[in-house]
């Protein structure tokens, strides 16, 4: 008897939040369409600007480059809805200013990043991981991870500490 294996389907953690396309991954946001503000996730009621009253939104594909704001190494389990490996790992989360759209978001540091080898202006890239799996599914969600180190800035930016 030969044991066969079947690839379990790739599925968004968060469905519509990001694609899974292993080469241009995009979180998905919207941009009001009264002032052009940029929202993750998607806003779909009203415009969070206070000083907008839009309640139209385009749905966008969302940079996929941005430079590290600030980080942290998580070492305390979160409570559930979050799936976490038994035992725990400790992991890392990047708060990451978008390229063009301006705006910090939030997500985990890829697998096989040192959080000794961060620092703030740091440029990373958006890539597609495994959180976890069931029976039939891996369910992936977005990480960062730093790009090529010959281009990395030797200092971060002015006004990072």
């Amino acid at each position: 008897m030969t044991a066969t294996t079947e690839a379990k389907a790739r599925v968004p953690a968060m469905e519509g939040w990001f694609s899974i396309d292993e080469n241009q991954p995009h979180l998905i946001g919207t941009q009001c369409t009264s002032c052009k503000s940029y929202f993750f996730p998607k806003e779909t009621f009203f415009c969070r600007n206070p000083r907008c009253s839009g309640d139209e939104f385009d749905e966008v594909e969302l940079s996929r480059t941005g430079k590290i704001w600030s980080y942290t190494t998580n070492h305390y389990q979160p409570p559930a809805p979050y799936m976490a490996p038994d035992p725990f790992v400790p992991y890392t989360i990047a708060a990451v200013a978008l390229d063009i759209e301006g705006m910090v978001v939030l997500g985990q540091v890829a697998s096989g990043v040192d959080p000794d080898e961060l620092s703030s202006g740091m440029e990373v890239e958006l890539v597609v991981e495994k959180l976890y799996e069931d029976d039939e599914n891996e369910f992936m969600v977005w990480k960062w991870r730093p790009i090529a180190a010959s281009s990395q800035p030797n200092t971060p930016p002015k006004g990072d500490n």
